[in-house]
Formats: structure tokens, sequence, C-alpha cells
């Protein structure tokens, strides 16, 4: 098993959301994160004075899934998160040792899948 956890635009979220319950994947985790990197911020005014304001709202999706399913997965969201700008966002990929079902106890494979 693998997590995925990509720190994408705000504005991709819905999309991406659709694409993947049409490719049948239900099961995420969304979280609104605060995050810096290339992109480096931006510069506003507020009353007259100058802020630089260097982390930008994104969001981070977060996914358990089965070996087989990463690759399909990972071209999925770099297809609609993809504009060509810096501040596109990641995906990391980790190895998951184990999932367990807190309701039935189910473990490994079968604790992630809808049935």
């Amino acid at each position: 098993m693998k997590k995925l956890e990509c720190i994408l635009r705000p504005e991709k979220l819905e999309e991406i959301k659709d694409a993947l319950n049409q490719l049948g994947f239900h099961g995420m985790t969304v979280s609104q994160v605060l995050g810096c990197g290339q992109q480096k911020g931006k510069t506003e005014f507020y009353r007259g004075a100058e802020i630089n304001i260097n982390l930008l709202p994104k969001i981070k999706l977060e996914l358990v899934v089965n070996d087989s399913e990463v690759e399909k997965l990972v071209d999925t969201i770099i297809e609609i998160a993809r504009s060509g700008k810096i501040g596109d966002g990641k995906i990391f990929i980790y190895d998951v040792h184990d999932a367990i079902r807190i309701r039935t106890g189910e473990r490994g494979e079968s604790a992630i899948t809808e049935f």
C-alpha cells in the first residue's frame, strides 16, 4: 500500500475530487494548509503598510491506495493540477506498512477498499 500526499492549489480541489470519484476512489482526507516554496508569496498593502505574505493557502490531499493504483492516480492528479506555473504543488508517495479499519478490524488492503 502507498500513501499519496498531494499539496495542491485550492481551486483545483473540486476537479480533482470529481476525477478521483469517477475512477472509484472515494476515501481521501483534505486539509487546508499554508505553505511556501518557489512561489515565494506575495506583497499586499494593508492600511497603507506593505505586508509580505510568504505562506500561501494550499490544499493537502491524502489517499492510501493499493500499489497497483498509484500511477493511475498520480497521472490523473498531475493532468488536472498542472498549469505550468510555479505553485502547482507536489506529490509525495510513502510506503504504508499496515492499515486497520476500526469498525470491523480488517487489516491491510481490505481495510482500504470500499466493500
